[in-house]
């Protein structure tokens, strides 16, 4: 047996020849003990001037996989990265899957339209805006996206931060305030594009779910408040906080109209039917996507025959496709930032989320990296067509799950519905009530309310509850952007303290001795 040393002057001594030390010099125990030949390792010294002077050591050092997996890369490799359709485009079964998307697609197209109009009303926008937002984006998206089965467009939440940020700064009714809207969305796409080129999608892990589902909860909340104005028939105050929304639909209740609060919630009723009936019946399906156009038509057509001055009406929208535009307003993008992260965010929550889900329900990979690429894409080419941010919507991902689609076709042929929307039947949303779209945001949001995952937590962790209601509170009583960072800042403190305190389990007496005995018996 060989025992090596390992010294700083392992030099000196392989210079010098080793001899065995003779017996008379050793003690009487050690003198008839056999001796050992001992190796020298030579400890090897680094180069301490090698990194300094040479910068080129550093950048191979960091550079080296990214390069190496480049030069592996094909052709076709390089060509799906840039082009993710080209993944399903290349192995596109027609027999089996064009009916499919074809009719998903068509399907969330007829849910996209009336619930366009009614987020960009919830956004303090005409609702043209809304039913442009759900145009170009789609069919860059499903170009630029990797998820499959992902609905893109207007959705509730992000149509409340941009109400909440925008009417800080200026008037609803003014021309810039649609001008700063599309330039959020082109900050948006900015931001979401540096994130996945810099593959920052792990940052999400840091947030719990706990957090994601008061935060959501509580933005319900305020999403529906926000729209009873519709119905009660008299303006709100425009709020993110629970407390104004009260007191402005307290003080202003003698001004409370019958015939659009009667209209909203039978129309509101209509939607919820049909959502529970087609959730819990297959054979029903359609008709969780049918109630937003259900109501559109219902609302519609008793305006067309009754004609109540009481109840007010969408207005005039501009027929004909969006225009190509350069975004306007860059002086005020410095007090847009705060939003834009927050609505990143919530871009990555929401869309990357279900996008992976459903893509593990459909049996391929998917790269939160390169989707948060394809979203910020949708973003930026939107912007350029009077778009304002927009992000993957749950109620039509899972619609267009249900529906069957198979590809991003299904989102290209919902594109193309809202272009014949935008074409075709502009005239005729002149005539929908306002209360009926206030009624499928109010459906819409019903589902975010997660009160399931409290009680949830009341059995299962305590700690996790005070963290749901932490953020919850907060984000109804201060409003978003501080109920977000609250809620991220107590998740991270309870990270910290749980790695600094962690677990210790101990082992009672009586399992001890029930060890030891089995370990005696088998041993």
């Amino acid at each position: 047996m060989e025992i090596g040393y390992v010294s700083s002057s392992a030099q000196d001594l392989a210079s010098s020849s080793y001899s065995s030390p003779s017996s008379s010099s050793l003690p009487a125990g050690l003198a008839s003990m056999p001796t050992r030949a001992v190796k020298i390792i030579p400890l090897q010294h680094p180069e301490t001037t090698s990194f300094a002077g040479d910068s080129s050591v550093w950048s191979n050092a960091l550079f080296s996989g990214w390069v190496s997996k480049i030069k592996r890369m094909t052709a076709v490799e390089w060509i799906d990265l840039f082009l993710p359709c080209c993944r399903w485009i290349r192995t596109y079964k027609w027999r089996e899957y064009l009916q499919l998307d074809l009719m998903a697609g068509i399907t969330v197209g007829v849910m996209l339209v009336p619930q366009a109009m009614s987020y960009a009303k919830l956004a303090g926008l005409q609702p043209i805006y809304g039913l442009y937002s759900g145009f170009v984006p789609i069919f860059v998206y499903a170009i630029f996206g990797s998820s499959r089965q992902l609905a893109i467009g207007p959705v509730a939440l992000v149509s409340l931060l941009v109400s909440n940020v925008l009417g800080e700064i200026v008037d609803s009714s003014d021309e810039l305030y649609t001008e700063l809207a599309i330039l959020l969305a082109l900050m948006v796409g900015i931001l979401e594009c540096m994130m996945g080129l810099l593959r920052l999608g792990w940052l999400i892990r840091f947030i719990s779910h706990s957090v994601i589902s008061g935060f959501t909860t509580a933005s319900a909340i305020v999403i529906a408040l926000s729209q009873v104005k519709y119905f009660l028939g008299y303006d709100v105050v425009r709020s993110s906080k629970i407390v104004p929304l009260i007191k402005s639909i307290i003080s202003g209740i003698d001004k409370f109209s019958w015939p659009p609060f009667v209209m909203g919630s039978v129309i509101l009723v209509i939607i919820q039917v049909m959502k529970h009936l087609g959730k819990s019946r297959k054979c029903l399906r359609f008709l969780r996507a049918a109630g937003p156009l259900t109501a559109v038509v219902l609302g519609t057509t008793f305006v067309k025959i009754f004609h109540p001055s009481s109840i007010t009406l969408v207005g005039e929208i501009p027929e004909g496709l969006p225009k190509f535009s350069i975004p306007k307003g860059f002086q005020y993008a410095k007090s847009l930032i705060s939003t834009a992260l927050l609505i990143t965010g919530v871009a990555i929550l929401e869309s990357v989320g279900i996008a992976k889900a459903l893509a593990a329900k459909n049996g391929y990979e998917l790269d939160s990296n390169q989707e948060l690429f394809g979203l910020g894409v949708a973003n930026i080419f939107g912007s350029f067509f009077s778009a304002y941010p927009t992000t993957g919507s749950f109620s039509r991902s899972a619609v267009n799950h249900e529906s069957g689609a198979k590809t991003g076709l299904s989102g290209i042929v919902s594109g193309l519905i809202m272009g014949c929307a935008l074409l075709f039947l502009t005239p005729l949303f002149e005539y929908i009530p306002q209360c009926a779209l206030a009624a499928i945001v109010i459906s819409a949001v019903i589902s975010l309310v997660d009160y399931e995952e409290a009680i949830f937590l009341w059995r299962v962790n305590k700690k996790d509850l005070l963290l749901w209601t932490i953020t919850a509170t907060t984000t109804l009583f201060l409003g978003i952007e501080i109920g977000v960072l609250v809620g991220v800042g107590v998740s991270l403190a309870f990270v910290i303290h749980e790695s600094a305190n962690p677990h210790i389990g101990k082992l009672s007496p009586v399992l001890v001795m029930l060890l030891s005995a089995l370990w005696v018996q088998f041993s």
